[in-house]
């Protein structure tokens, strides 16, 4: 399929062992749910995040579904969630009959404003869902203390930021239940695809029979319990095991990519840049953000049609989820302001960082960033 851009806004890489694998499944004949690369996948991904179980499943989203499934919340329960993130993270809440319960975010890290976490707690709340956003994970020491303190559930979210680490641990190893996602703009994809990773042998066992609509050892087509057909195939799995061999790679290339943003664009006085680290962690840049401050000349539609018009392609930032229509729509946050949210999806865009940008494709985005704002500076 032609792409119409010169430098798109994400392209993955397929350099390792994919085509030999799919070829395997394909010789083999194993190309749905059952076969021997699902498993090998299962393990080897669970070995790289540092966890007893990893659960394949079609995609992020179902990942969190099944994730929040797993943990029995019961309708009228509050869920805490930062309003910055994708609508995935809120839909199962919604779904349940659970009480979401919005925070605003940091305005530097994009992560969840941990210290706003505290007051939205009441004898309601059951869970906090703590999604890492576009590559720095939020602060889990503090958020793990808060969980203790209150006896709550820890959802982690780490769809973004696979291979990167916080105070030395995986990200994806901290929450009751974490999740991934293999989109084909993520760390490692499988075109589409998730997994959920838990220590927990009852989560896990329960995801595995939510992901397979619940079907029992005793008679296949007799049914205890309502689940989905969120199967992970083979074929996928043999993708992400080449993928996952190169995970390191990966990042290391990402890296390279925000380094170059950053000496670039960082001089730049009308927007931030994306931090290249804090005190417990090194960006990852799973994409790589920009900020328009408050005196930038131009606005962020005027932006991205400058860049679209010289063959760049750009993304806008998350909409908070207090803001989106149908949430409105259903009666939720009439009244909820966040300001660092509301700022963050009104002004935030994020270049071209796939996998298979080259050098000579992100000197031509930096040139034409460089040409909008020459004039001004």
């Amino acid at each position: 399929m032609k792409n119409y851009y010169k430098v798109p806004v994400n392209q993955p890489s397929f350099l390792g062992n994919e085509k030999k694998y799919l070829m395997r499944c394909l010789n083999e004949g194993f190309v749905s749910s059952a076969g021997p690369m699902v498993k090998k996948f299962e393990s080897e991904f669970a070995k790289k995040v540092n966890r007893k179980f990893a659960i394949s499943v079609s995609n992020g989203t179902a990942a969190l579904q099944l994730a929040y499934e797993s943990l029995n919340l019961k309708k009228n329960d509050e869920v805490i969630l930062p309003s910055f993130t994708i609508i995935s993270c809120i839909l199962p809440v919604i779904r349940s009959g659970a009480k979401p319960i919005l925070v605003d975010s940091e305005s530097r890290t994009w992560n969840i404003d941990v210290d706003k976490i505290e007051r939205k707690i009441t004898s309601k709340t059951k869970l906090l869902i703590v999604p890492h956003i576009y590559g720095l994970p939020a602060e889990m020491n503090s958020i793990l203390k808060i969980a203790k303190k209150y006896k709550l559930k820890v959802l982690e979210d780490a769809a973004e930021v696979l291979g990167l680490t916080y105070k030395k641990k995986m990200c994806g190893s901290f929450g009751d239940v974490s999740t991934f996602s293999f989109y084909a703009n993520k760390h490692i994809t499988t075109g589409e695809g998730g997994m959920i990773v838990t220590n927990d042998k009852k989560i896990a066992e329960k995801c595995k029979s939510l992901r397979n609509i619940c079907f029992n050892n005793e008679r296949r087509f007799l049914h205890y319990d309502l689940g989905w057909n969120y199967r992970f195939t083979n074929l996928q799995s043999a993708l992400g095991l080449a993928q996952l061999e190169q995970l390191n790679k990966f990042v290391i290339k990402k890296r390279k990519i925000g380094e170059i943003y950053n000496k670039n664009l960082s001089k730049i006085k009308f927007f931030d840049t994306q931090l290249k680290k804090i005190k417990y962690a090194k960006n990852i840049y799973w994409v790589y953000g920009l900020l328009l401050k408050k005196n930038s000349p131009i606005n962020l539609k005027s932006l991205m049609e400058k860049l679209k018009k010289s063959g760049v392609e750009t993304r806008n930032f998350f909409w908070p989820l207090h803001q989106q229509p149908i949430l409105r729509k259903m009666g939720l946050f009439k009244n909820t302001k966040l300001p660092v949210s509301e700022y963050l999806a009104r002004n935030g865009l994020y270049l071209p960082s796939g996998l298979s940008l080259t050098l000579n494709q992100q000197k031509f985005v930096i040139k034409q960033i460089k040409k909008i704002f020459s004039k001004y500076l």
